[in-house]
């Protein structure tokens, strides 16, 4: 919500991914894994997300969708803490939701495992500053790192034509930097950067690691979940 209220008419833009600063620390959150991003890089052996947040109900427990997560993570070897929702429905009970995802094989702590939890709720906000505390704290148990001296490179998470700036990447930048005028290769599309826009479509020149980025001036349309270098 403080996103979409920062745009033309309240409405959230269609990039795929947004970014937030909590406590001083920049993350970027994508939607969703079953974007066809995530898709596509489990078959290049590729990693889409650094942290994951697996959603559970509080009131639904675990669904068909929740088993179809935990085996994505499973298989790229995503860190991930769970977020049980909807605690405003249930006054605070979890239990529904702890002892389904121990039936699905996720081990929560205090559980007999070791993956974090928090209860949130969307509607109250209660427990979402704990939860952004959790991705922060587990961010730097994985000693995630970049190097922003380097040479732009990350992911195509979505791309379009549009008929007035052509053709434009949503991307995500994993490594390095990127900047207007640098030289794109991807395995499908190449091209020189005429601009480069945020998640509220301003432009700006660069980009850091973990930004979201709209990328303009590619000649052709890149492949959804192709990795791009500068």
């Amino acid at each position: 919500s403080n996103l979409a209220a920062k745009e033309a008419g309240g409405i959230t833009q269609s990039i795929g991914a947004y970014e937030i600063v909590h406590n001083g620390e920049r993350m970027t959150f994508i939607d969703t894994p079953g974007h066809e991003a995530f898709s596509s890089m489990r078959k290049r052996g590729a990693k889409a997300a650094d942290v994951a947040i697996l959603v559970v109900g509080a009131d639904d427990g675990v669904q068909q969708q929740t088993k179809e997560a935990i085996k994505i993570l499973q298989e790229s070897e995503t860190p991930f803490v769970v977020a049980i929702t909807k605690i405003d429905k249930t006054r605070g009970e979890v239990d529904k939701a702890k002892n389904e995802l121990m039936q699905a094989g996720v081990l929560l702590e205090g559980y007999g495992g070791g993956v974090s939890w928090q209860g949130v709720s969307a509607k109250t906000g209660e427990g979402i500053k704990e939860l952004l505390d959790l991705l922060v704290l587990t961010a730097d148990i994985e000693e995630l790192t970049a190097d922003e001296k380097k040479s732009g490179s990350g992911f195509i998470l979505e791309a379009k034509r549009d008929s007035r700036k052509g053709i434009m990447a949503m991307a995500i930048v994993t490594d390095g930097t990127l900047r207007v005028g640098d030289y794109v290769k991807a395995q499908g599309a190449t091209g020189k950067i005429r601009g480069l826009e945020n998640q509220l479509g301003k432009r700006v020149n660069e980009f850091l690691p973990s930004s979201p980025v709209v990328i303009v001036g590619l000649d052709t349309l890149p492949k959804i979940g192709e990795q791009f270098e500068t």
